[in-house]
């Protein structure tokens, strides 16, 4: 017997749908109506460049100092202007 069956036979209400975890709808309004861009979305967006752009600065300062100072010390390279990095 399946289980709608069983159910319905002893009187019990039809099992509820669980949730599949899908995300709720995004009931923020769209910035353009033609546009299938909500302001959330918008505003995710920009938190997540910046956040990138902060990583991404990060980077290259850390390439910065490895390049200057750290490969030179450890003789890994010479500098083009033949000056000699000192701690």
């Amino acid at each position: 017997m399946g289980e709608a069956k069983r159910r319905s036979s002893q009187g019990l209400p039809p099992k509820g749908i669980k949730s599949s975890g899908a995300r709720p709808a995004d009931t923020s309004p769209r910035i353009v109506p033609w546009l299938p861009l909500s302001r959330n979305q918008a505003d995710r967006f920009v938190k997540l460049t910046t956040n990138a752009a902060w990583v991404g600065i990060g980077a290259l300062v850390l390439f910065w100092v490895a390049v200057r100072f750290i490969g030179p010390a450890a003789g890994w390279w010479t500098l083009a202007d033949g000056r000699v990095a000192r701690f």
